[in-house]
């Protein structure tokens, strides 16, 4: 099978809850956002007028980056030369307390990308978001939607209320593996705790930086709590996590493993051969040497070019997430242009 460019995460821009989802939700939520006049439930992750958070030859002359389907089609298939292209969705329905309403945003939004972007382009593909505050409500979202095979992941943010590997998301693991679904975590947060381990920043480089900190930690959880034992199919593609990072990680978990495995019996094998076989990382935005020879070198240090997805980011697309790319890629033979990956890689 010839290989499929895709790009694995664009995101398209929720206009509003009162005014982009109302039409999706039923007549129960639909009072309760008038009433209530909920609204911009914008992640302040991304906040939309920030620069950092749209390229300036990407925004629109009215509305948010990413709201514009037009816009992202040039952007992801013309500009870019993707032959799919995978939506990923992040709106509050992932940060608020209330489980139902988390739900009900969650289904909304599903409904809405399918029928305004889906069905649209047959090009594009989406994750399905899901309300991980309450698991049996996420996987019902998942069985919803599983038979739709334009949906090709599971969207879950790398800092919610407790780490990925505690059983009780575990079902929700299980519903990924049956309907061959990866679990595609993304840089974000519910706001549940602070970013680092240590407390709040007073900088947005800070939040920005400390996101790798995140990742991290859900990488271990699924590894030590026996996710991905338990769960053998079960793939983990991160979003927005960076790459650079993951040399000195997966020598330094080996390490430890050595060490204190007699307390993890049932991880039988080294940490960093678990991630090669189960975890993807996109590559933007990518921390990059400054040449392809460094880039290559790093890819030999995890030991495996298999791990890299293509991603350019259409949302956010500050000049550091896309200069990197364009750099490495000027040699085409190199193998830090290795990402181009097949479509069966991500469903089934």
């Amino acid at each position: 099978m010839a290989a499929t460019r895709i790009d694995c995460d664009i995101h398209p821009a929720v206009g509003g809850t009162r005014t982009t989802l109302l039409p999706y939700l039923d007549d129960h939520w639909k009072e309760q956002v008038v009433s209530r006049a909920i609204d911009g439930l914008d992640l302040t992750s991304y906040p939309p007028n920030m620069p950092l958070s749209g390229r300036p030859d990407w925004r629109p002359v009215q509305g948010k980056p990413g709201s514009d389907l037009a816009m992202v089609q040039r952007g992801a298939f013309d500009q870019l030369g993707a032959s799919h292209a995978i939506c990923n969705v992040l709106y509050g329905a992932q940060a608020v307390y209330d489980p139902y309403m988390a739900s009900a945003f969650c289904k909304a939004i599903n409904d809405w990308i399918a029928a305004e972007w889906l069905s649209k382009d047959e090009r594009l593909r989406a994750s399905i978001v899901v309300p991980m505050q309450a698991p049996d409500l996420a996987i019902e979202e998942i069985e919803r939607r599983a038979d739709d095979h334009r949906f090709v992941s599971i969207l879950v943010l790398s800092q919610g209320e407790t780490l990925l590997g505690r059983r009780h998301f575990w079902p929700v693991y299980q519903a990924a593996e049956k309907y061959k679904l990866p679990l595609a975590i993304h840089a974000g947060s519910q706001y549940r705790f602070a970013p680092s381990s240590i407390g709040w920043p007073s900088y947005r480089y800070e939040y920005y930086f400390v996101e790798a900190q995140a990742f991290q930690a859900q990488i271990l959880s699924l590894i030590y709590e026996g996710v991905f034992g338990k769960f053998p199919g079960l793939k983990v593609v991160l979003m927005e996590s960076g790459v650079s990072w993951l040399p000195a990680f997966m020598w330094r978990a080996n390490k430890t493993w050595r060490g204190v495995r007699v307390e993890v019996p049932w991880v039988e094998r080294e940490p960093a051969s678990i991630i090669r076989d189960h975890v993807r990382v996109t590559m933007q935005p990518f921390d990059a040497p400054p040449d392809a020879t460094g880039v290559a070198d790093v890819i030999d240090q995890i030991g495996s070019d298999k791990m890299s997805c293509l991603r350019r980011i259409i949302r956010i697309g500050s000049s550091t997430a896309t200069t990197p790319s364009r750099r490495i890629c000027r040699n085409p033979s190199s193998r830090a242009c290795a990402p181009t990956i097949r479509w069966r890689r991500f469903r089934g």
